[in-house]
Order: C-alpha cells, then sequence, then structure tokens
C-alpha cells in the first residue's frame, strides 16, 4: 500500500444505541468510526488489557498469526465509500525462506481489535483525514462531562467504562 498516511490512535469509546462510536484521532482531528457494540467491548478490553475466560475470535486469530510466525504491522483505514469505513490489514511473516508481506481487505472493527490487542500502530490514509469531520470538540465536551460526573460507571455486561474511556491516555 503506497499512499501518504497519518497515525492515529483509538482515542475513546462511547456506547450508543446503535453501537459503540470509537473516536480515532491525534492532536490535529479526531473523527468517529461506529462499530457494533460486542466489537466496542472487545476493542474496548483489548485496550484495557482485560482478561479473558476463553479466547475471543480475535485472540484465535492473533494465536494463529503465532503459530504460522505472522505478526501485524499495522493496520490502515483507507476509505470511506457510501457511510462505510474500509480498512486493511498488513501483516508480515519471517521464515527460514525469508521475509514475506502480505496486505488483507478487512473491517475496520476487527482491523482495530486486532491492533488494540497485539498493540500495533494505525494510520488512516491522508486524503480520508483529510475528508473527515473533525469531532474533537464533541470528544473534548464527553470527556470534560465524565470528569465531573466521576466516571465509575463500569457496565459489566459490555465490558465498557462509563460514557467515555480513553484507553491511549491521548488528550
Amino acid at each position: 500500500m503506497k499512499q501518504d498516511v497519518v497515525p492515529v490512535q483509538i482515542r475513546g469509546l462511547l456506547p450508543a444505541n446503535s453501537g459503540v462510536a470509537l473516536f480515532l484521532g491525534n492532536d490535529e482531528k479526531v473523527f468517529v468510526i461506529q462499530v457494533e457494540h460486542n466489537m466496542g467491548a472487545v476493542i474496548g478490553m483489548a485496550l484495557r488489557g482485560t482478561p479473558k475466560d476463553r479466547p475471543l475470535t480475535h485472540d484465535l486469530i492473533g494465536h494463529v498469526f503465532q503459530g504460522f510466525n505472522i505478526a501485524v504491522e499495522r493496520v490502515v483505514i483507507t476509505e470511506l465509500r457510501n457511510s462505510t469505513y474500509f480498512a486493511r490489514i498488513i501483516l508480515r511473516q519471517e521464515n527460514e525462506l525469508g521475509r514475506k508481506i502480505v496486505e488483507l481487505d478487512a473491517r475496520p472493527s476487527d482491523c482495530l481489535a486486532l491492533a488494540a490487542a497485539t498493540k500495533r500502530p494505525v494510520y488512516v490514509a491522508q486524503r480520508l483525514f483529510d475528508q473527515v469531520e473533525d469531532m474533537s470538540e464533541v470528544l473534548d465536551r464527553l470527556n470534560s462531562q465524565e470528569e465531573k460526573e466521576g466516571g465509575d460507571d463500569d457496565d459489566e455486561e459490555s465490558g465498557e467504562s462509563g460514557p467515555i474511556d480513553n484507553p491511549s491516555g491521548g488528550p
């Protein structure tokens, strides 16, 4: 994938009726990708390092990767088409025969879950980053509201905490 990209981090998770709003961004801009409730919970658990009784699908994929000496290099959110985000996961395999890089099409939620679980970098295509709406003020407002309310409401069922969770430590 030869294109200009911008590094981003998961800046927050906001549970909603229709799923989870995943805030991605950097100091310049933050934007939102909607994911299903269960994927939001999986990503939140991975970011917090929450232990699980049994491996989830993304854990299983990670174990398969390990078995074949495959590592997640990075993930890239590539485009937005008809209100749907697209992403690529870049994998690296090294063995006695050499090194191989493979790039696969994947849902952004799957890419983000794997990136969070393996602590790998996330990027957004520059042209996409330039076109998405900046939601930095919304995230700041939600974080301020969370601080005022105390932010200790854990939702046991979903594995998410409070209305906003800033697990990456960014502003």
